[in-house]
C-alpha cells in the first residue's frame, strides 16, 4: 500500500504546532528534517532546538483523498493562526519494510588499515582486522561524522600498544574503545551525560571489552590519572576553556587529539593549547579539522 506524504515547509517558531496539527488530522507519523543544510550542535540542557528552515513532514494512508485531506490541513491551520500555509508539497510512498530499509544504510566502515565499525547485522569484512561493533545512533557516534571519522583514522595510523587513554566527551564510546582494540592498555571515558556513560558501558560489554580496561566518569568524578594519549572530540569553545584542565593529565611526550573544530576555529584552538603542545597543521575534512600535538615537559 502506497502512502501519502505532506512536506510543509516551516520555521522554528511553528514547527511544533505543525506537527501537533498533523497528528491531529490522522498522520500515521511525523518527521522533522533540515530544510536547509544548517548543522545543529550541542544544545543547552533541556532545550530541543530546531532548525531555522524546518521541513515538516506527515505520512498518510493512500485511502485519503488527497485534495481534501490538503485542504483540510489548510483550512485548520487557518483557524488556528489565522495564517496561510505554505504550499504542500504532496508525494506518493511506496509501502516499504522501513526497519529493514533503514538498517540497508549502514553498512561496516573502514578507518585506515586495521579498524572496521561493523553494525550487528553485517559480518565483519576481515575477521582479523580490529572490528567494533557499534550500531548506528547520534551522528557524532558512530564513525559517520568527519569529525569522529578523523580520530579514528589517527587512532589506526598509530601505536597505541599498551598506552594509557583517556576519551573526554566519550559519547557512544567509539574512541576509547577503538583504541583498546588497536592494543592500549587501559582507557578512562569522560562525559557530562550520564546516558553517554550508559552507551559507552553497553557498546564495552557488546565488544567484550574486559570491564577492568575501561573506566567511566562524569567530570567531577574523573580520577587524577595522566594519559599517554588524550581524546577530545567536542567542540571549539570547550575545547578552549578545557585547555588547561585537558594538557595537565596528558604526559610529557604523550599526544592530544582535538576534534569538533571547523575550520574557521581552528587557530583559535591551536593556540589555546601552545602553550603545553607543539602542534601539527590541521588536518580538514570537508569544513572540519583535526588537531594533534605532542606535550612538552613545559
Amino acid at each position: 500500500m502506497p502512502w501519502i506524504q505532506l512536506q510543509i515547509p516551516a520555521d522554528p517558531d511553528n514547527a511544533d504546532q505543525l506537527e501537533d496539527l498533523l497528528m491531529e488530522m490522522g498522520a500515521e507519523a511525523v518527521s522533522m528534517e533540515d530544510a536547509a543544510d544548517q548543522p545543529l550542535y550541542e544544545p543547552d540542557p533541556g532545550t530541543t532546538p530546531l532548525w531555522h528552515q524546518t521541513s515538516v513532514t506527515g505520512l498518510f494512508g493512500s485511502e485519503r483523498d488527497i485534495d481534501e485531506l490538503c485542504a483540510a490541513v489548510k483550512d485548520a491551520w487557518h483557524q488556528q493562526t489565522q495564517q496561510s500555509l505554505p504550499d504542500i508539497d504532496i508525494t506518493l510512498v511506496e509501502d516499504k519494510d522501513w526497519e529493514r530499509e533503514w538498517m540497508e544504510d549502514f553498512k561496516p566502515l573502514r578507518f585506515g588499515e586495521r579498524l572496521w565499525i561493523v553494525p550487528s547485522w553485517h559480518d565483519a569484512p576481515d575477521p582479523q582486522a580490529a572490528n567494533l561493533l557499534l550500531d548506528p545512533g547520534l551522528a557524532f557516534g558512530t564513525g559517520t561524522h568527519p569529525t569522529t571519522a578523523l580520530c579514528l583514522e589517527w587512532l589506526d595510523g598509530h601505536d597505541v600498544s599498551s598506552r594509557q587513554v583517556i576519551d573526554y566527551g566519550c559519547g557512544s564510546g567509539i574512541l576509547g574503545l577503538a583504541a583498546l582494540l588497536l592494543g592500549a592498555d587501559h582507557v578512562i571515558g569522560v562525559d557530562t551525560d550520564p546516558q553517554a556513560l550508559e552507551a559507552s558501558r553497553e557498546n564495552a560489554r557488546r565488544n567484550q571489552v574486559e570491564e577492568d580496561r575501561l573506566d567511566l566518569f562524569l567530570p567531577a568524578d574523573e580520577p587524577d590519572t595522566m594519559a599517554d594519549i588524550m581524546l577530545a572530540n567536542i567542540l571549539a569553545q570547550p575545547l578552549i576553556g578545557l585547555a588547561p584542565r585537558l594538557a595537565a593529565k596528558v604526559k610529557p611526550g604523550g599526544n592530544i587529539v582535538l576534534s569538533g573544530i571547523l575550520s574557521n576555529q581552528a587557530r583559535e584552538v591551536m593556540e589555546a593549547y601552545e602553550p603545553w603542545f607543539v602542534m601539527d597543521e590541521p588536518e580538514q575534512r570537508e569544513e572540519w579539522i583535526r588537531l594533534t600535538g605532542r606535550r612538552t615537559d613545559r
